[in-house]
């Protein structure tokens, strides 16, 4: 009986969210901040997630690509960040961060598993390990960094990605911001430049037409 239960509350929470993004227009929506949109992919989603429907937020995930994330070949695979604007004010501590990353990229790869026809003994849980900065970087409330131990669906592999994630509260505002980055690359490599202009560029209000 309680796993019947738990089986009906996942699959009520896996229908809610696919409600929610059939109303969400990516094209139409107007981002209440200034993320650069020039020189990266890009795609937007509503929250709740519906590949980490446990993650407990309600907002817009914003993502932005590198032009290499897909090439195995390429320096800036897999290298990428996404803007979680999430309702309401949160504390957010290491222990939320994990499990939210953990959640997040484990819906990532159970998706792919029989789409790219991923072996049984490849797949494992996602391993997160962050720490919050002694001192947040400019700008954000909390800075945190850290690793996700992980499955790379597209190259069949283990893979761990380096991580930061920011946390931001734009004046006057109701929704909280977290910003993570991720690569494979060390971050002594170029690509976290990249990653790292793309967050010093933030501000806070919609971009000037």
């Amino acid at each position: 009986m309680k796993k019947t239960t738990i089986a009906l509350l996942y699959l009520l929470a896996l229908n809610a969210c696919a409600q929610q993004q059939e109303k969400f227009d990516p094209v139409r929506w107007k981002a209440p901040y200034d993320l650069s949109l020039e020189g990266w992919g890009i795609e937007r989603f509503a929250m709740p997630i519906d590949f980490a429907p446990t993650i407990p937020f309600k907002g817009v995930e914003d993502i932005r690509f590198t032009p290499g994330w897909g090439n195995e070949q390429d320096p800036e695979y897999w290298s990428y960040a996404f803007l979680w604007y999430v309702e309401g004010t949160h504390r957010i501590q290491e222990e939320d961060i994990q499990k939210n990353l953990a959640a997040y990229f484990d819906g990532l790869v159970g998706r792919n598993i029989e789409k790219r026809s991923l072996p049984k003994d490849l797949v494992k849980e996602t391993e997160a390990q962050f720490r919050k900065l002694p001192a947040a970087e400019s700008g954000d409330l909390e800075t945190f960094v850290g690793t996700v131990n992980m499955v790379d669906y597209m190259g069949k592999k283990p893979m761990v990605l380096q991580g930061t994630v920011h946390i931001r509260q734009c004046p006057d505002s109701d929704h909280t911001i977290l910003f993570h980055q991720f690569s494979p690359q060390e971050r002594t490599a170029p690509v976290w430049a990249k990653l790292n202009g793309l967050w010093e560029a933030f501000s806070c209000g919609a971009p000037t037409p």
